[in-house]
């Protein structure tokens, strides 16, 4: 059996354009991209953003091409580490700041309480209780914003997307990667 009778049984095609249609993209390196994340933030998330996106172009950048520049007037840059691993962090920062002034430009600034705050949504400081009688208090932020240590969660992970819309009271059951989760919303509070 060759690769035109595999292909013809598999996907039920008989013309050679479709086959080498499939072929191709079967074989292909194209993936399918990542889902975009949330464009939302909380004002003092943007001010984070802003903030770094200074410090790489306006102060460490100009820095590092200094070195950089101070190294490359040394004569061999095959075993000049300045030049080797400035070039490197140049291009560490030129990813960085593209990737800054991209998502800064789409964020929209979520700076105000939602009409109804007695239900969870972006912002919201919320009280879970498993059924064992386990408290977990998280503040459903954007994703540039995650911080595990202080409990702030992605508006994009698995609890947030079930928690959102509920009310004090509420059940709440999510997947995530360690099972099948069960939760109970005892308290809202918006900080703002």
């Amino acid at each position: 059996m060759n690769i035109t009778e595999s292909l013809e049984d598999i996907y039920g095609v008989s013309h050679s354009y479709q086959i080498l249609t499939i072929a191709g993209s079967l074989m292909s390196r194209w993936r399918t991209p990542m889902p975009s994340s949330t464009a939302v933030i909380s004002p003092g998330g943007f001010a984070l953003l802003e903030a770094e996106l200074h410090q790489l172009w306006k102060v460490e950048r100009p820095q590092v091409t200094a070195v950089v520049s101070a190294a490359a007037k040394n004569g061999d840059r095959s075993e000049n580490g300045d030049y080797i691993y400035g070039k490197r962090r140049l291009a560490e920062i030129d990813r960085r700041v593209r990737y800054l002034q991209k998502r800064i430009k789409n964020l929209q600034v979520i700076d105000e309480k939602p009409a109804d705050p007695s239900k969870i949504y972006f912002g919201a400081r919320v009280e879970l209780e498993d059924p064992e009688g386990e408290v977990l208090v998280v503040c459903i932020v954007g994703p540039d914003e995650i911080e595990p240590d202080k409990k702030h969660i992605s508006i994009d992970s698995p609890l947030a997307r079930a928690i959102l819309g509920k009310s004090v009271d509420d059940e709440v059951k999510f997947e995530s990667p360690s099972g099948s989760n069960i939760k109970y919303v005892i308290a809202i509070e918006y900080d703002w």
